[in-house]
């Protein structure tokens, strides 16, 4: 059995077509080989750039930087129609990527952007978020080509972040800020993240669970396990603290969310004989949490629970830390345009959904109403990472949609 074939030919087609009108899998296939690993770059801003300047955007580059963390360029770029202001719809987005791994377990090169016989696109952010940020750029370009569409009032913007797969300090969080120092912000913001588990407009996610990270060192002391009263078991210990946070049930989901989870992810022991009492263990653990519940709220049940095993506070450390609070955008303008246009392109009706890891959407939710939809997940971060070409145009006239029922 032969597997699929590769079209190996370099030059891409041009981006667009005489009028102006985009040509996503074209675009998307570009972005991909800027090979932009966080926090580098390689060219993805730049392609980004001079495709929206073509259509009549203003572009600012903002490179941020902080102590101990990477620079980080950034891109936000707006148009506005000569009909007059009306709603501002912010499209978010990111080029940076995952490393691509081991070279060999990809059929091809990742950042080469090949299409197979079978009308796949493959390469290192084809699905998180390339195709999606080509897909929205295409709709931009109809709408701005089409008469009618670019005699409506009303704004549209790109926000593109290099630091959404990294750190994610200087990035998004920072772009909203000068956002919102410059008079940028906008009305709604819709999110280019791959939000479908298998198969396009099925899901379109609302909001996002908080996400809190634990680490706890217990301390002890070693010694030889014929002679206990001699030693203070560390692990032992790590036990009786860690055990009332598993087995805790935290709440049975909200309204728009799933039960919190706690999962430990790590017990390291260090301690490879079968004779000799651990004096230290260490400790990762994680809670996925939804609405009922806060960063800080939770932060003391932690505090409060280890303090009821009798174990001294003298004896572990405990650090913590919130990446991402929960929230919810409740159904409105935003997520009806996107359940409407995925409706009357594919006739399937998404599922509003707040399952998942984190996004930049947690950072965007503060400044303005905020929804994901993009482009099947299945294979984002993995090897041979890819998505059909027909999603991709299916994506954009999707989009295409969503402008034009929101700039209406």
């Amino acid at each position: 059995m032969t597997g699929p074939t590769f079209s190996t030919a370099h030059p891409l087609p041009p981006l667009a077509d005489p009028r102006g009108v985009l040509d996503p899998v074209t675009l998307a296939r570009a972005l991909i080989r800027c090979p932009s690993v966080t926090p580098r770059d390689e060219g993805a801003l730049d392609l980004v750039q001079t495709t929206l300047e073509a259509l009549g955007f203003r572009c600012w580059r903002l490179p941020f930087a902080s102590p101990g963390t990477a620079r980080v360029d950034n891109l936000f770029a707006r148009w506005d129609s000569p009909a007059g202001p009306g709603r501002h719809l912010c499209f978010a987005g990111h080029t940076d990527v995952v490393p691509a791994g081991q070279a060999t377990r990809w059929s091809v090169d990742p950042f080469a952007a090949d299409l197979t016989d079978d009308g796949r696109l493959i390469g290192r952010g084809a699905a998180d978020m390339k195709g999606a940020i080509a897909a929205f750029a295409a709709a931009v370009s109809r709408h701005l080509t089409d008469g009618e569409g670019a005699a409506r009032p009303g704004s549209l913007s790109f926000l593109i972040t290099g630091d959404e797969e990294g750190p994610a300090v200087n990035g998004t969080v920072r772009v909203l800020q000068w956002m919102a120092e410059t008079g940028n912000v906008p009305d709604l913001c819709l999110v280019g993240e791959p939000t479908n588990p298998g198969r396009l407009g099925e899901m379109i996610k609302i909001g996002r669970r908080g996400s809190l990270n634990g680490r706890l060192v217990v301390h002890g002391a070693q010694g030889h396990v014929a002679y206990p009263h001699l030693a203070d078991n560390a692990a032992t210990k790590a036990m009786r603290l860690l055990m009332p946070l598993a087995e805790a049930h935290l709440d049975d989901g909200t309204a728009h969310f799933q039960p919190s989870s706690l999962a430990v992810t790590s017990i390291d022991i260090a301690n490879p004989a079968h004779n000799v009492i651990p004096g230290e263990a260490e400790a990762l653990f994680n809670i996925r949490f939804n609405d009922a519940h806060t960063g800080d709220g939770l932060k003391a049940w932690i505090a409060e629970t280890l303090a009821a095993t009798g174990v001294p506070a003298t004896d572990y450390e405990l650090d913590l830390t919130v990446t991402g609070e929960a929230f919810v955008t409740p159904p409105g303008p935003l997520s009806d345009a996107l359940v409407a246009a995925i409706g009357a392109r594919l006739g399937v009706e998404p599922t509003l959904s707040t399952s998942g890891g984190t996004s930049d959407a947690r950072f965007i939710k503060d400044h303005c109403p905020v929804a994901e939809f993009g482009l099947v997940g299945a294979t984002m971060h993995k090897a041979d990472e890819q998505v059909p070409v027909a999603d991709i145009a299916a994506l954009s006239d999707i989009y295409t949609d969503v402008i034009a029922r929101l700039l209406a």
